[in-house]
């Protein structure tokens, strides 16, 4: 998407005279429900105006009112990342960017947004799995954030509900309406469709299987988007960017959760991590009733990968470099829910 078809909002932002702090440059990173702005020492997102169905974006009130349940969730796991609402206000003829928690008064405001600290690049967890540098250490360091997290998250009452076998069937079984559209189109075949989406109505029609799960007290408040591109490893392990838009992807079985991480450690060839992963995490939380649920959820993970990979690569305002990564990607992801629906 070239610099003139981008909202004014946007290419304001892009512009290193448009911040009150010192930015040198201003890097843009598009997903199919965000941009996202590298500014000097800081991050500044804002959510697109789109309506997917299980997401509505659709209108600034409800831009806003989802920023701040952003920084509300995200800050469980971490506080010192999460600094504040910011809003995009008329300015005159132009713009000017301010701390949105403050009344705007008579301005005029064009979106609001989140700031956050920025986190050191190479520190990355995909930066470190791309550099070879992930280690045992760092999923000890995980499980160790993890496991109280999930113990100290509200679980209980109507978010147990979340983990009934119907319930989940609304999340998994939308993935396939979601995406019959693309069957045969390079990313997706037609026989890939029907094993995954087969083996999802198998195990979804074993009630007592989730049931098990509810007397346990495995339904947690959860991150939702557990995985590698939403982690840093730094001074300790920040886990950021939890689902905020729909409560349904993050009200779920903590064996959801922590199966979205093993599977893209999977997906980027690290298996033995993957493993000792699970394992640590059970061991450390008690949970042997998770391995039952484990590539159940780890094909419905990855299959929701490729499907945001599909939406990505559609989305009209991205170019063709990254259209193309989008759907490569997409099939990579779909291969791996095979994977775990033949093996099952």
């Amino acid at each position: 998407m070239s610099s003139i078809t981008l909202p004014p909002f946007v290419r304001f932002l892009l512009k290193p005279e448009s911040y009150a702090h010192p930015v040198e440059r201003v890097d843009l990173v598009q997903t199919h429900i965000s941009y996202v702005f590298l500014a000097g020492e800081y991050v500044y997102k804002f959510k697109k105006p789109v309506n997917f169905g299980f997401l509505d974006f659709s209108d600034l009130a409800k831009r806003q009112f989802y920023c701040e349940q952003e920084l509300l969730l995200n800050r469980r796991l971490c506080p010192d990342i999460y600094l504040g609402l910011v809003r995009v206000q008329q300015e005159g003829s132009g713009f000017a960017l301010v701390r949105g928690d403050g009344v705007p008064g008579a301005a005029v405001v064009v979106e609001y947004g989140v700031q956050m600290r920025r986190m050191p690049e190479e520190r990355m967890m995909l930066n470190l799995i791309r550099a070879g540098k992930l280690k045992e250490g760092h999923i000890d360091e995980l499980v160790a954030v993890l496991v109280p997290f999930y113990q100290a998250a509200a679980g209980g009452g109507d978010i147990d509900d979340f983990g009934k076998a119907e319930s989940v069937a609304v999340n998994v079984l939308e993935n396939f309406d979601q995406t019959k559209d693309f069957i045969g189109q390079g990313a997706l075949s037609l026989a890939q469709f029907e094993t995954i989406s087969t083996y999802a109505r198998r195990v979804l029609g074993d009630a007592a299987r989730f049931q098990k799960r509810i007397d346990a007290g495995r339904i947690r408040d959860c991150h939702g988007d557990l995985y590698s591109a939403n982690i840093c490893l730094a001074d300790k392990p920040y886990i950021y960017d939890c689902i905020e838009f729909n409560q349904r992807f993050r009200y779920c079985d903590v064996a959801s959760d922590v199966a979205f991480l093993a599977m893209d450690l999977d997906y980027h060839g690290l298996e033995a991590l993957s493993r000792r992963f699970i394992e640590s995490f059970v061991q450390a939380g008690g949970d042997a009733g998770l391995l039952g649920m484990l590539d159940f959820y780890k094909c419905y993970r990855a299959y929701v990968r490729g499907k945001i990979g599909l939406f990505t690569a559609s989305d009209q305002g991205v170019d063709e470099r990254l259209r193309k990564q989008n759907l490569e990607h997409a099939a990579r992801y779909f291969k791996l829910a095979e994977q775990y629906a033949a093996g099952a």
